[in-house]
């Protein structure tokens, strides 16, 4: 899985998870993109930096600018104008059940599994699980979903 810092024509910045560069590529070629805010179908990679852990043995001391991924045009048909108005809906319904929630990080399962059983006080949750993992907390009884649309961790946010 690859991660590309996405933005719109509009200026929106987005997530996009894809299985591979050539697969962002290939989406982006198809029309099969467009921006959870506003719908356009005008997005393109946003520049980010690389994740290049430091060594341990050494301090960062270069004030270097960060490489920057490249920009491709887009050229694709206009995504139907209910498929945008549906999309920016259920954009603003994540944020909206978000904006009340927890991030659990990587302890997802293990927080679900704590309020199912009583051991911990039922609240809203979000988090990262692996398949797997959600597969063991549904053939256990408990409801879980996966978000329509990626979301940062709060310490990786600006």
């Amino acid at each position: 899985m690859i991660v590309f810092d996405l933005i719109c024509d509009e200026g929106h910045r987005f997530e996009g998870w894809f299985g591979s560069s050539s697969d962002f590529s290939d989406q982006q070629a198809s029309g099969l993109l467009c921006c959870p805010q506003c719908g356009t179908p005008a997005v393109g990679k946003a520049p980010m930096a690389p994740a290049v852990p430091a060594k341990a043995n050494t301090q960062d001391t270069s004030t270097a600018p960060r490489a920057m991924e490249e920009q491709h045009p887009v050229s694709n048909k206009p995504m139907p104008a209910e498929v945008q108005k549906a999309l920016a809906a259920l954009a603003k319904a994540q944020e909206k059940a978000l904006k009340n929630s927890t991030w659990v990080g990587d302890k997802f399962a293990e927080h679900s599994r704590a309020m199912h059983y009583g051991e911990q006080d039922e609240k809203p949750i979000h988090g990262r699980a692996s398949s797997e993992e959600a597969q063991n907390l549904l053939d256990e009884g408990i409801s879980v979903a996966p978000l329509p649309f990626p979301i940062a961790p709060p310490e990786e946010l600006n």
